[in-house]
């Protein structure tokens, strides 16, 4: 049995009779005989396999296509749209995850031996094959998932196995940054953490500057080289996926739903919302929630 069917059958079992993801402590896995539409989220730093099926993710502009054997690493909350576009009955889509912990990369920087690992330039996400290495040790933690008591003894060991894998791999330039308190990928972590905790208000980029303790220009540069956006951009993008879970369950209270998020507007919210999903926002409510019941 390969190491990819091997994970297929674990998650299979593991997340039988489940419309959503399961999670075991810091671990998940998810299955879905459906193809989606596209939905927005704000993804925690973490890295996700594709056992089965396929996804298509965007970031901005940037768009990125996830298959079978390839490994997602995002390294700081992004505010993504994602959809799964290979699912069925009979060859579900089939993830597993697990979240990142910076504390533990940094002390593997420590405890490894120092190498030349260059800078990454490019945003807080990439895709890659996962190698042999990287598969087993993540196969191990898929089997303790379905041993508490080996989990609880064995979990943290192979927890950071896996990030040493990912420090040392394709990725490794990236992983190291979430592992660096003086890093770029950190002081925008920052800024992010307080945009979200203020993502219904007016926010001034020279506040959050002296917060975080850069310049205007310096937290815009590396603001949007990490998230392929400005922060205005980030705050807006939060707001209206925001606002289509909301809308999910009050379809016909768009100007509320608005005013929640941060709108004053609702014309504004309503042109803003079109302009990224495609339609008005108690259309595609009405639309989400056909989907849902036809799914069922």
């Amino acid at each position: 049995m390969s190491q990819l069917e091997e994970l297929g059958r674990r998650i299979t079992r593991l997340a039988a009779g489940r419309s959503g993801p399961l999670w075991v402590e810091d671990a998940m896995v998810f299955a879905s005989e459906h193809m989606t539409t596209s939905l927005g989220t704000v993804t925690e730093p973490m890295l996700a396999l594709v056992v089965q099926g396929a996804k298509r993710m965007a970031l901005g502009d940037h768009v990125f296509e996830h298959h079978p054997g390839q490994v997602a690493v995002v390294t700081v909350a992004l505010p993504l749209t994602g959809q799964i576009i290979q699912a069925s009955r009979s060859e579900p889509f089939l993830a597993l995850g697990l979240r990142l912990d910076p504390a533990t990369i940094a002390q593997l920087l420590v405890d490894g031996a120092p190498t030349a690992i260059p800078p990454h330039d490019g945003p807080g996400i990439a895709i890659s094959d996962a190698d042999d290495k990287l598969l087993d040790a993540l196969v191990r933690l898929m089997r303790l998932l379905e041993d508490p008591r080996g989990l609880r003894v064995l979990g943290a060991g192979v927890r950071r196995e896996i990030h040493w894998w990912l420090l040392n791999g394709p990725q490794g330039p990236l992983i190291k940054q979430a592992g660096m308190a003086d890093s770029r990928l950190a002081l925008v972590a920052r800024a992010i953490a307080w945009i979200r905790s203020r993502y219904d208000q007016v926010i001034r980029i020279d506040e959050l500057a002296s917060e975080i303790g850069t310049s205007v220009s310096s937290l815009n540069r590396h603001f949007r080289a990490v998230t392929a956006m400005s922060p205005v951009q980030y705050q807006k993008q939060i707001r209206l996926q925001k606002a289509r879970i909301e809308l999910i369950t009050a379809p016909h209270d768009v100007a509320a739903v608005g005013y929640t998020v941060g709108y004053d507007n609702p014309s504004q919210f309503s042109r803003e919302y079109r302009r990224m999903f495609g339609v008005p926002p108690g259309q595609d409510a009405v639309r989400l929630q056909t989907m849902a019941i036809v799914q069922e």
